[in-house]
């Protein structure tokens, strides 16, 4: 499996800026990547804070995203389909990304996983974490991770 690299405004293991949270704007941060796997159809990202309260809390699947592209603007809009692919329900209970607002306490690491895909996925719009999953298993040729903090005082 082959590796490869995300980038956004923030770099691995800094602070995400307040705009990308809940005590800010709460739209998504621009993300670009680069060195594909060959054979790459299409991506699924997924972000989750695995230092949630009560487990990993998911907050963003954007999945079926064209191969052919490399980066995603800031401010990808809620809905189920959008202009990159198909958003999956988070745990907040929406189609989109939605922003680190973690409880006040030590900062939470955010994970911004990437997967470079040799299919596209057989879901519908809206699919839940774990579909998308199993959907993706046996197909994941690549990987990136982007690990963003935030804290609330």
């Amino acid at each position: 499996m082959g590796n490869f690299t995300l980038r956004s405004v923030f770099s691995n293991n800094e602070t995400i800026p307040k705009k990308y949270t809940c005590d800010g704007d709460d739209i998504s941060p621009p993300l670009n990547w680069e060195g594909k796997p060959e054979g790459t159809v299409s991506y699924v990202l997924i972000v989750d804070d695995p230092d949630a309260p009560a487990g990993t809390f998911t907050h963003w699947i954007l999945y079926n995203i064209p191969g052919d592209l490399n980066s995603l603007p800031e401010g990808v809009p809620q809905g189920k389909e959008v202009e990159y692919g198909y958003q999956g329900r988070n745990d907040f209970g929406s189609y989109g990304y939605g922003g680190p607002c973690p409880p006040r306490g030590k900062p939470h690491r955010y994970f911004f996983k990437l997967y470079a895909l040799d299919t596209k996925l057989d879901l519908p719009p809206g699919a839940k974490k774990g579909d998308v999953e199993r959907a993706m298993k046996g197909h994941v040729i690549g990987e990136a991770q982007l690990i963003g903090l935030y804290g609330r005082g």
